[in-house]
């Protein structure tokens, strides 16, 4: 007598799925967890990362230019400065070098999970 599994429980495919949507709950869980001055900033840096997401976009390079992710986090810098989304005098800083770095910081972590998702994305189940 042989008995005969479901499909379902013969390629147990889906559960692979499953680590990925854990893996992008505690992501969205860890920057809710940021300082509030940084969880401002999220929109400005995700919204900067859309604009340049494409296939061929230097973003998925295996060494992305310095130079390009330097005026990536200009380019948001200035328009956290034109919305005045954050108020540089009432955090206390002359200067916004910490702004400029903390949205370097923020954009490199932001793009080394879309280039994690692409490559998990291309990785092929045969």
């Amino acid at each position: 007598m042989s008995l005969k599994l479901p499909y379902y429980m013969v390629y147990p495919m889906p559960l692979a799925y499953d680590e990925e949507r854990v893996e992008r709950r505690d992501y969205e869980y860890m920057k809710s967890l940021y300082p509030n001055t940084a969880r401002k900033l999220i929109p400005f840096v995700e919204e900067e990362c859309d604009r340049c997401e494409c296939p061929c976009s230097m973003m998925y390079d295996e060494y992305p230019d310095r130079l390009q992710l330097r005026m990536m986090c200009r380019r948001i810098c200035d328009k956290v400065r034109k919305e005045r989304m954050i108020d540089l005098e009432k955090e206390g800083a002359s200067d916004d070098k910490w702004l400029q770095e903390l949205v370097e910081v923020m954009l490199y972590q932001e793009l080394y999970k879309r280039r994690s998702d692409d490559r998990r994305a291309r990785r092929k189940f045969y």
